[in-house]
């Protein structure tokens, strides 16, 4: 459909100003309201590839650009243009921003009008940024309901959406009679972030290993069938037994009951569990949902056939301690255990490729159960590497629905490359760059009364003083854009103390990262790079060198580059980073020796997604 065409579609149950024909946007195919000027004045201004670049930038580089945009959209079709000017027309431009990030309402309403739907404001639509523009359009108001900037800071501080999310979907598993006991119950087991563990996997991949390792790093619960079967205080376990006796198959049905009596007991209600082996059907994993138990987390081991069918037939069991023990990889150190070792039931190469052939059969029909929480581990490497990656997982969080505005910390030596990694953040993800030490320079030319306070710091090279610094953020991080769209700061703090003082201002990080960078490097980075005093361009001797002799012969060195400058400050991080560290226990550490676009990936895993849990 070419772009102006209108059609034949009126909403009568839309408001007044939607009841227009509609046109087709060229690039998204969204319908949009005429303005009955499209076929008076061209929408496809002839301009230069650069110019047209230059229409796409944000906003905040054109003035008057949103304020443009509303005039356009809110004007009555029947409202003539002002004597003695053209009509304005609908850009293709203006359309484009309407699908990226200004005008997300316009699309999604006429759309969803036009499909006889109502209106659903829906989240943030993805654009040329990235998923940084969803974190922008939810905080729109014309996008969804607004949320207050200090609401969302307290709903983020104490887990309130993650609180009602836990509520529901505990109402939804038990369905009790009275929800009003049943929540409060619940509350006050304070067992949402427990862990909840089922590890999988072939016979011989390392199960039962696995899940002691986590058991005693998590300080969980150790759950398996023969430790269901062996527990006394179980009443159904004496029934599953007298089916083992008559060298029977227990049902399913017995299996999943006895293990939601086990999961009743308060250790694994406070403490966790980890479920190890089960289920081994899809029949279970169905059975198991249905009753209500649901794992967090769930871990499938896997490795090559022939690795498993040797590992099994070295397992030698311990009649006694009912420890497993291998001749290769874990020999019994006690002569005494050594002499009454003997191989367990199972372990021929015959039985276990029945079980592995068994296994391959199920185990699909399992992940298809588990899709959202499974991770595989391969089980052909060093134990204490698989425990590492099983680790790993289990400690992370699922993402979160939950508004998240980010507020990132970064923290490093010089040379770290904090303010390239802070651009990256900025430009991918719409948050307000913040740099302390340009805004200080801003202040100074700007010549404000703060700025005239900051100059003599300047001219004497002293550190500015932490109470002008702290005024000059204070009036940054304080206005809409920073409280809407979030905000990456560097360059401050640089102590505890600073530290401090930016936390009693109210202007609290929820993700700090700390550059960690080699001495060697920091001055190989450093102490070789110049500015082109024209462009402003930085080049560096080694890996950007200047292009040509006339450009090489005018570039200059920053004196605060100088290799005993450098040092100094080098020191004075290094004395103060410790404490740092500390008053920030939640960082994040990166290191950025390394490819800076390496460096980004690692610091937007940690931006986009939930922190792991602290297990230690």
């Amino acid at each position: 459909m070419a772009w102006g065409t209108e059609l034949p579609l009126l909403l009568p149950s839309s408001p007044a100003w939607h009841r227009q024909p509609l046109i087709s946007s060229p690039r998204c195919g969204c319908v949009v309201p005429s303005l009955g000027w499209e076929q008076r004045v061209p929408l496809s201004p002839p301009v230069s590839p650069l110019q047209w670049a230059r229409l796409g930038q944000p906003s905040a580089s054109r003035p008057g650009h949103w304020e443009r945009v509303q005039r356009i959209t809110r004007r009555s079709p029947q409202e003539p243009p002002a004597a003695g000017r053209q009509p304005v027309p609908v850009h293709p431009w203006a359309i484009r921003d309407c699908c990226s990030f200004h005008l997300p309402p316009l699309c999604s309403v006429m759309s969803q009008a036009a499909a006889g739907q109502p209106w659903n404001p829906g989240p943030g639509l993805e654009s040329r940024r990235g998923v940084a523009q969803s974190s922008r359009g939810e905080m729109d108001v014309a996008a969804k309901p607004h949320i207050p900037p200090a609401m969302a800071l307290y709903a983020e501080k104490h887990g309130v959406f993650q609180l009602m999310q836990s509520l529901v979907e505990a109402l939804l598993i038990h369905q009790p009679e009275d929800p009003i006991s049943f929540m409060i119950d619940h509350l006050k087991q304070d067992s949402d972030h427990v862990p909840r563990v089922f590890v999988l996997g072939p016979p011989a991949a390392g199960k039962t290993t696995i899940a002691m390792w986590l058991c005693k790093h998590l300080n969980a619960s150790y759950l398996s069938q023969q430790k269901l079967l062996s527990n006394k205080t179980l009443v159904l376990a004496k029934e599953a037994q007298s089916y083992q006796q008559r060298q029977e198959q227990i049902p399913d049905e017995l299996w999943v009951d006895l293990l939601q009596d086990r999961l009743s007991d308060v250790d694994c209600i406070r403490e966790g569990w980890v479920l190890d082996g089960f289920p081994q059907t899809r029949k279970q994993a169905l059975l198991l949902q249905t009753s209500g138990i649901v794992p967090r987390h769930v871990v499938a081991l896997y490795g090559p056939d022939t690795v498993l069918v040797e590992r099994n037939l070295g397992k030698r069991l311990d009649p006694v301690s009912t420890e497993v023990y291998h001749t290769t990889f874990d020999w019994p150190t006690n002569p005494t255990v050594e002499q009454r070792l003997v191989q367990p039931d199972g372990c021929s190469e015959q039985a276990t490729a029945k079980r592995l052939l068994e296994y391959h059969r199920n185990i699909q029909g399992i992940f298809q159960s588990y899709r959202g929480n499974l991770r595989t581990v391969n089980a052909d490497q060093p134990c204490a590497d698989v425990f590492s990656q099983v680790l790993t997982f289990v400690e992370s969080q699922p993402r979160s629905a939950a508004p998240f505005t980010p507020r990132v910390l970064l923290c490093g030596p010089p040379g770290s490359g904090k303010s390239l990694q802070a651009a990256l953040l900025a430009q991918k993800y719409g948050l307000v760059n913040v740099g302390c030490g340009q805004l200080l320079k801003e202040a100074v030319a700007e010549k404000s009364k703060i700025g005239e306070l900051i100059k003599p710091y300047f001219e004497s090279g002293c550190p500015v003083a932490d109470n002008l610094v702290l005024k000059v953020l204070r009036e940054r991080l304080g206005k809409l854009d920073c409280a809407s769209f979030g905000w990456v700061l560097h360059g401050f703090p640089r102590d505890a103390d600073q530290a401090e003082l930016l936390r009693n201002t109210g202007f609290v990080p929820n993700r700090v990262f700390f550059l960690t960078l080699p001495v060697e490097a920091i001055l190989e980075r450093v102490s070789q790079r110049a500015t082109d005093p024209v462009t402003g361009e930085r080049y560096h001797h080694l890996y950007k060198p200047a292009p040509s002799l006339e450009l090489r012969r005018r570039l200059r060195q920053n004196p605060q580059d100088a290799a005993e400058k450098l040092e100094l400050r080098v020191d004075l991080y290094s004395r103060h980073v410790a404490d740092l560290e500390e008053f920030y226990e939640d960082a994040v550490y990166v290191n950025a020796d390394q490819d800076p676009y390496t460096v980004f990936e690692s610091i937007e895993s940690c931006v986009t997604r939930p922190l792991p849990l602290r297990t230690v």
